[in-house]
């Protein structure tokens, strides 16, 4: 059982400035380009054929926005994805395109085939990602739990309900329920784990006396599951961080989907043209690679940020979080520089940095230089290796100062600088009226 004492649960300033060292590669523009594309195709194909019932709640989910939850918003992918390869299936193509009577329909039979291993294998990598983070939970959880009798009953728990609410997603599917019914159902199991999570982190009283000292559970990590999904707690940061991109390909896979159901209750009417083809099969090709890309980033952030951080930490975050400080990660073999444009002699530069993580070589080269306006360098300060420090000096010429910081001799641990550097302009007297 892994000791909690002196841990907080993660905060939302620790979240901040652990995510500063994961930043997300944007999507390609081609995921806003092709996504328009494709919604524009399907508003085409119910100008002349009003759409259904079924189609008008179809397009109404489309357009509605992505929900705010990163775990819902990679349940309705799974949805749609698992929607999209039921209607890629041949028994399921339209009778015309079942036949392949012309060119065009074989051509489209062959597209329709590879697409849909596409998004087998999409569905596969998102099945495999949700299933290790549930686990990676809940053995990180499990570590800090007693390693006896109390543990075993646990985890037997956990297994008997899941096994539980598999049976009742099984059920479903063999009364005849629809892929939509299936999810609903997924996703209101999952919320009936968060909800049990929530009631026993917030238990008090009698109930948090014995939930801590007779099952073991140490207070911290009821702390912990009470504030993890809170509106405003540390999750909130990970929606901020990385769910705009994450929205971006929900709206993709959702136009995606509409635009096959509209065109499979319209094939044998409308004649696709050879560039909505070539638009569909890009479309499904960069909706798969950067979703997968996406999963396999957020799984890597994820199994690397811990659950607790000592309270030092978190107050000292905390304090960081509201100042003009930065962090930066000064990878081995590398250097690290800024640079402050002087223009007016006496102005003071001044300089504030630390390491903030590593145990090993825990120091960092630094030096000051200038340029000047006719292209001269000048050492400032000359090289030397800090753990931290705090510095400054007043400015005799004009030019570009440049305050660099070196780990080029390290050949294997990068460096976390927390830093704050000033360019004070001279501070001048106000003239009065008797020196005019």
């Amino acid at each position: 059982m892994t000791s909690t004492e002196g841990l907080v649960p993660i905060t939302r300033a620790f979240l901040a400035s652990y995510y500063d060292k994961y930043p997300f590669t944007p999507l390609p523009l081609d995921v806003s380009r092709l996504s328009d594309q494709i919604h524009a195709m399907a508003s085409d194909l119910v100008k002349d054929s009003p759409p259904t019932q079924g189609e008008s709640s179809l397009i109404q989910e489309a357009e509605r926005q992505p929900p705010h939850k990163i775990d819902e918003n990679m349940w309705k992918n799974r949805e749609q994805i698992e929607e999209i390869i039921f209607l890629l299936e041949p028994s399921h193509w339209p009778r015309a395109l079942q036949e392949q009577s012309t060119v065009e329909y074989a051509e489209l039979a062959s597209i329709v085939g590879r697409l849909q291993e596409k998004f087998r294998s999409t569905l596969k990598a998102l099945e495999y990602f949700q299933a290790r983070n549930s686990d990676f939970i809940f053995n990180t959880v499990m570590t800090y739990m007693p390693q006896d009798f109390r543990g075993t009953i646990i985890r037997q728990q956990r297994e008997r309900s899941e096994r539980n609410k598999q049976a009742v997603i099984d059920a479903l599917i063999s009364s005849g329920g629809s892929i939509r019914d299936k999810y609903a159902l997924l996703w209101n199991q999952q919320m009936e784990r968060r909800k049990q999570l929530a009631e026993l982190g917030s238990a008090t009283g009698v109930y948090k006396t014995l939930v801590k000292y007779l099952v073991g559970v140490p207070e911290v990590l009821l702390d912990f599951i009470r504030q993890i999904n809170d509106d405003k707690g540390p999750m909130e940061e990970q929606r901020q961080r990385y769910g705009p991109p994450l929205y971006s390909l929900t709206r993709m896979v959702h136009s995606i989907r509409l635009f096959l159901s509209l065109l499979w209750g319209r094939l044998e009417t409308t004649k696709l043209q050879k560039n909505q083809t070539s638009i569909l099969e890009e479309a499904a090709d960069i909706y798969t690679s950067e979703f997968e890309r996406f999963i396999k980033f957020i799984g890597d952030v994820l199994t690397n940020s811990p659950f607790f951080i000592t309270a030092e930490d978190a107050c000292t975050l905390e304090a960081r979080n509201n100042d003009d400080y930065k962090e930066i990660s000064v990878p081995a073999g590398q250097t690290h520089e800024v640079s402050l444009i002087v223009e007016s002699v006496n102005s003071y530069i001044a300089w504030d940095f630390s390491l903030v993580q590593g145990k090993m070589n825990l120091d960092i080269g630094f030096s000051v230089e200038c340029i000047d306006l006719s292209g001269r360098k000048t050492l400032i300060l000359p090289y030397r290796r800090y753990e931290s420090d705090q510095g400054n000096f007043c400015a005799c010429i004009t030019g570009n100062y440049k305050l660099i910081w070196d780990n080029s001799y390290s050949t294997f641990f990068k460096k976390v600088l927390h830093y704050k550097v000033d360019c004070i302009p001279p501070v001048v007297a106000p003239v009065s009226a008797a020196d005019q």
